[in-house]
């Protein structure tokens, strides 16, 4: 059975069997607890927990999951990916263990679904499970010495739950196993988990019976597979082995299972799929949280090619075959898949630019930590700031070596530097507890402020320092506090969209929001109390600040129509990243990989203010899913949407699924004006412009600081402003080219100066130096000098007009040793965000960072250093 098919006949089972299918949930949940989604549960922590409304009470996935834990094993065992699906089957207080494991069997064993052979199948129960026990022999059928019973560390969830805790719902599960023919090693492929515990304290009698208990299963799709397609290993299944295959191809080495370069092929296409799902769904490398698990994955990925002997960017080529492999379940992966590739790319150039640098590095470590054992947290530190090796990356080599990397002191120069990566922190969710204890007594809050910006309401809930409590009445108090009520006007910041600020009163009662944020369904009005008391159950008008709700109006709907602009003059692939829409203020980011020209500017100002000119109809309609991506509308990648969505529509040229505030008519904007255009990252470009007054306040400004031009310059029209302004360009660079002549006549002096000070090694001249008020002409000069003068490496610095020029020399008898300016350059130039490159003897780069020059010098200086003592 090919995995496509598995899939389907799964979904379909429980399907018939009244599961209600669910789509999975996105790789990045919201949910703070976790990265990413480790398990088909995930999506129903609300409904486990009894929280909100019970919309069905049963459910079947095919979960997206992605976990790093154990990737030291991936591409060595049979069965552990980074990237992998998972199916499951859920009850939240309906069917339970009989059921279960009916079903379970059912789909196992008959012919119409996967008809294993009921003999090469066995079970574990918990050790105290009687009921599951006889359900397996009894019911089932199974001989007695096919169900082994195990202990709490085995089969119970979370594992040693009644010994060990944690407090919170638990239950014994029941693992099925698949034992292939040939006696090879047998294969869990289904957990059967039952929550009927709460766990309170501790042992002994401390399991009390649930009132709803539930059921959560995780079947393995490609280890399940395996077991079908009678292969070995979930590499070997149909949709994992052609992309080792294609791996083999992209690095000219053919793909065999066995040996180390089988090994590493399917390191490479296990992480490059990880990687494709997740920058698929927004999550770009980068240096925190999400985004650094990325990078961490394809700069191993990276590595593996390289040892193997590829030294150019190659696994962006992968992506294509991704997505064959994965299309028929996830289409919306064609839409993304050039993207994909690109930002895979730029990762890729940026770590092969410095990773040859960086292994050389690596192996002097290896050398001086034989005799301890422990590569030093300096290396460590110096590996990753320098040569763009995490950690992880570090720590995953010198373990190939029978080594281990001094994190402490890794972790302490990363914080005295102000660098931290965030990786694998998890954010706090304000009063987690509090939050829960509101949904079980009162529900969901209803939101009227699509229609609304006032309203009655009453109080359900009060957070104060992360507590509940039943009345609040400290006027004036420092820290903030929430109030929850049952249905409101305000929106709580989400889509980008910034939360509603306001006010809550009654009579003798002033509450300032300051802020409306949400968690799930319940909205929390955060800010202070000004006046009187307030208590649960406390009728109050809840009033939005109307006439910034209005700016936040025209901002969010000026996006719409500034996303339609971007990608009719950029192109389809100018697609948004992330946004922040505040009052008469919006940020944009987007996909692009270069810097946009004035006139490309112009014209995306020009296609927003003819269509607010216009004066199009603005009108919102709720559509199933399926049906407004029919219609045409745009979603987000990465984004979770309900079955039902809120489509947004401007006039014939803007349908988005949206849930912010907007306007009724396009009109209403009244004017839009781009502020600036910056890089966010790797291929993401942002977008900042103004609405409405603030707008024209912009434009005011700019025409004010312009008539205080024409009066210094003492000119009469704008005309004439650059026409005096490019005569005091040229006679400042007269004035400079003067200087630069003089500074010529004294290089001579400077030379002989520099050589007496100059650090030897051997007899090696090592000269580092930052010139004043010189251009990159005289840069040369002196290189050039000092390379005639003596046998000398030379890096040299000048700030011009705010930004840095870099210089590299070498003499040539040295460069035939290795010793290389342009690599040189290179590494310095990144200590003044800047880069460059040039022959080997000699080379120029630029940066955008003069406070890092003297860095930037020593790091040039270090590696003539490391180069000379070889």
């Amino acid at each position: 059975m090919k995995t496509d098919d598995l899939r389907d006949a799964y979904l379909d089972f429980f399907s018939e069997k009244g599961c209600v299918r669910r789509p999975s949930d996105v790789l990045v949940p919201n949910d703070p607890t976790v990265l990413f989604t480790p398990a088909g549960m995930n999506q129903f922590k609300n409904q486990f927990l009894g929280i909100g409304q019970l919309e069905f009470s049963k459910a079947t996935t095919c979960q997206k999951c992605l976990r790093t834990g154990d990737i030291s094993n991936v591409g060595v065992t049979a069965y552990h990916h980074t990237f992998f699906e998972m199916l499951g089957n859920f009850s939240f207080g309906d069917y339970f263990k009989k059921e279960a494991i009916h079903w379970a069997w059912e789909f196992l064993t008959t012919k119409k679904w996967l008809g294993l052979d009921p003999d090469r199948l066995t079970v574990t129960v918990y050790l105290d499970d009687d009921e599951a026990f006889n359900i397996w022999e009894k019911e089932i059928g199974l001989d007695p010495k096919q169900i082994s019973r195990e202990d709490e560390y085995e089969n119970f969830w979370p594992a040693g739950a009644p010994t060990d805790g944690p407090d919170g719902v638990c239950g014994p599960c029941s693992e099925i196993y698949y034992h292939p023919p040939g006696g090879g090693k047998c294969v869990e492929i289904w957990n059967l988990v039952f929550t009927q515990f709460n766990r309170v304290g501790s042992p002994p009698d401390n399991l009390r019976p649930l009132p709803m208990k539930n059921i959560d299963t995780g079947m393995g799709l490609e280890r399940t597979a395996s077991t079908l397609q009678g292969v070995e290993s979930n590499f070997e299944i149909d949709t994992l082995k052609p992309l080792c295959e294609t791996v083999g191809e992209v690095l000219g080495s053919k793909y065999t299972y066995a040996g180390e370069h089988g090994r590493a092929m399917r390191r490479i296409a296990d992480h490059v799929r990880a990687v494709t799902m997740c920058v698929h769904e927004n999550v770009l490398p980068d240096n925190k949280e999400q985004g650094y698990v990325v990078r961490q994955l394809l700069r191993r990925a990276v590595l593996e090619s390289y040892l193997i002997g590829k030294q150019e960017p190659v696994l962006h080529t992968l992506v294509p075959k991704v997505v064959e492999m994965l299309s028929k379940p996830y289409p919306e992966l064609k839409e993304t898949t050039q993207s994909v590739q690109e930002a895979i790319r730029e990762e890729e150039s940026a770590f092969l630019d410095t990773i040859e640098r960086g292994l050389n590095r690596f192996n002097k470590c290896l050398d001086n930590a034989k005799s301890s054992g422990v590569i030093p947290g300096e290396e460590a530190f110096h590996l990753h700031t320098t040569d763009g090796f995490l950690y992880e990356l570090t720590e995953a080599l010198a373990a190939k070596h029978n080594l281990k990397v001094d994190r402490s002191g890794f972790e302490t120069l990363m914080e005295e530097h102000g660098i931290i990566s965030n990786a694998g922190k998890q954010k706090s969710v304000m009063a987690e507890g509090p939050l829960d204890a509101i949904r079980k007594t009162s529900g969901n809050t209803e939101f009227l402020g699509y229609d609304s910006t006032e309203a009655t309401a009453n109080v359900v809930g009060i957070i104060a320092e992360k507590q509940l409590v039943d009345e609040l009445d400290e006027v004036g108090h420092k820290d903030l506090v929430a109030i929850v009520l049952d249905r409101t006007p305000f929106y709580a910041e989400s889509g980008g969209q910034v939360g509603d600020v306001g006010s809550l009163t009654a009579e003798g009662i002033e509450f300032d929001v300051q802020d409306t944020q949400k968690d799930g369904e319940l909205w929390l009005h955060i800010g202070h109390l000004k006046k009187g008391k307030i208590g649960i159950g406390q009728e109050l008008a809840a009033n939005v600040d109307t006439n910034r709700r209005d700016g936040i109006s025209r901002a969010h709907s000026a996006t719409h129509i500034m996303h339609h602009a971007l990608r009719s003059t950029l192109g389809e692939g100018a697609t948004q990243r992330g946004s922040k829409v505040q009052q008469d203020e919006l940020r944009f980011d987007f996909a692009h990989k270069r810097p946009l020209a004035a006139e490309e500017l112009t014209v995306i100002e020009d296609i927003v203010n003819t269509h607010i000119s216009e004066g199009a109809d603005v009108s919102t309609k709720m559509l199933p899913i399926a049906e407004a991506r029919e219609a045409g509308a745009m979603a987000l990648f990465g984004e979770k949407y309900p079955d039902f969505v809120r489509v947004v529509s401007m006039g014939d040229f803007s349908k988005e699924l949206c849930g912010g505030i907007h306007l009724t008519n396009t009109g209403q904007v009244g004017m839009f004006k781009v502020i600036a255009e910056e890089p966010v990252a790797k291929g993401v470009r942002r977008l900042v412009a103004y609405t409405g007054e603030k707008a024209i306040s912009e434009v005011r400004a700019k025409e004010a600081v312009l008539k205080e031009v024409m009066t210094e310059l003492k000119v009469g029209s704008t005309e004439e402003v650059v026409r005096k302004i490019q005569q005091l360009q040229n006679d400042l660079k007269d004035a400079k080219r003067k200087l630069s002549d003089q500074m010529r006549q004294s290089i001579g002096d400077d030379v002989n100066d520099l050589l007496a000070k100059a650090e030897k090694i051997g007899d090696v001249s090592l000269i580092a130096h930052q010139l004043d008020n010189v251009d990159k002409d005289v840069l040369r000069d002196y290189a050039d000098r000092l390379r005639k003068k003596t046998k000398a490496v030379v890096i040299l610095a000048t700030e011009i007009d705010g930004r840095v020029a870099l210089l590299a020399g070498v003499t040539s008898e040295l460069t035939k040793q290795g010793i290389n300016a342009s690599n040189c350059v290179k590494t310095a130039a990144k200590l003044v965000k800047g880069g460059g490159g040039g022959r080997p003897d000699l080379a120029e780069a630029g940066g955008k960072d003069p406070a890092g020059i003297s860095k930037a010098l020593e790091a040039g200086l270090q590696y003539y250093r490391e180069q000379l003592q070889k």
